[in-house]
């Protein structure tokens, strides 16, 4: 779907404004439901609570409009 593939260029949009390494995170979106699959990390030279990252950045997707749900089932290193 269109809507679903521009869905997934603000996520990853959103995603690139944090101090996340996500070069090994795989973004998907069907019908307005967000999955981020893989592994993450924060970016070298950035001391951050990653898990915590993951749940800013759940919210903050939370809230753009066509977003139903965001999925997160990644391993963090």
């Amino acid at each position: 779907m269109a809507a679903d593939a521009e869905t997934r260029r603000m996520v990853l949009r959103e995603i690139s404004k944090r101090h996340v390494d996500v070069s090994r995170l795989d973004v998907q979106v069907y019908h307005g439901v967000v999955y981020l699959r893989g592994t993450v990390s924060a970016l070298r030279g950035h001391n951050i609570d990653i898990k915590a990252e993951m749940e800013l950045i759940r919210r903050i997707l939370r809230q753009r409009p066509g977003i139903r749900d965001v999925v997160i089932d990644v391993i963090y290193r």
